[in-house]
């Protein structure tokens, strides 16, 4: 199982970066009921450790085409695909609940449940050539798991566009709806994906951590009640050590030490 996720530490040559690969490239990557039991599990175990920043990456010629619809078709039971679909979300919740940041090293193909990895992270990095689609009304299937996701990252009717036409959207389109962050040629990929990554790994991991957590709360719930929560986060994290320290290297004007 642990092949169909291949794990890298140090990655980019980054103390503290971590790349987890999708390993099933001859099925585009495709999220078979193993791949997302063994990506959970890789999720929950660096969620856990001392990583700053998460890579997620797809080996082979595409990010991810989604679920893998020949094992959904040998099993068709209600409860087969209640259970599925749970833990798929399970999974996309994971990722939203750790505390570092995960960046999407986009290439090739992003459909259905791939479009939907890409959603669910923290930023995304694309390469120029890459696509996106939540292509399941093509067969029949709305993209109902993957339109939660889409919707909270593109606006309404971008995002119900994509979910009723199935149809794909290039990287420019992409970056312009806010899906991913920043957009690269394919030979520049991993170079952009590294800075943005060492970038994160530099700053003080739990002001981030902190600061992630808080800003998905705040997204879910009213104006007040999201002051409130954001005012009890500030109010902590400014007395943590590195914040501290941060603030003092600011009033002597040098660089901050952090440990």
């Amino acid at each position: 199982m642990s092949e169909l996720v291949l794990i890298e530490h140090n990655a980019y040559g980054i103390d503290g970066a971590v790349v987890l690969t999708l390993n099933r490239p001859d099925a585009f990557n495709a999220l078979s009921e193993a791949m997302l039991e063994a990506l959970e599990q890789a999720l929950k175990n660096i969620a856990a450790s001392d990583t700053r920043v998460v890579v997620l990456a797809g080996a082979g010629r595409a990010f991810c085409a989604g679920h893998d619809l020949k094992e959904m078709r040998a099993d068709p039971a209600l409860d087969y695909y209640r259970e599925l679909f749970a833990r798929c979300s399970r999974l996309m919740l994971t990722i939203q609940r750790m505390p570092q940041p995960v960046i999407a090293r986009v290439h090739g193909i992003a459909t259905a449940a791939g479009c939907q990895l890409v959603a669910m992270c923290d930023l995304a990095v694309s390469s120029s050539d890459a696509r996106f689609a939540v292509s399941g009304v093509n067969l029949g299937l709305f993209c109902s798991t993957p339109s939660v996701a889409l919707s909270r990252n593109v606006s309404r009717k971008a995002a119900f566009e994509m979910l009723v036409t199935g149809e794909f959207i290039d990287a420019a389109t992409a970056r312009e709806r806010g899906l991913v962050n920043r957009v690269a040629s394919p030979g520049e990929l991993d170079d952009t994906v590294r800075t943005l990554a060492a970038t994160i790994a530099a700053k003080p991991r739990e002001a981030v951590a902190a600061g992630k957590g808080l800003f998905y709360r705040q997204l879910e719930t009213g104006i007040e009640a999201a002051y409130a929560l954001a005012s009890e986060t500030m109010a902590c994290n400014m007395m943590d050590d590195a914040t501290l320290e941060g603030t003092q290297a600011f009033v002597e004007k040098r660089a901050p030490r952090w440990t």
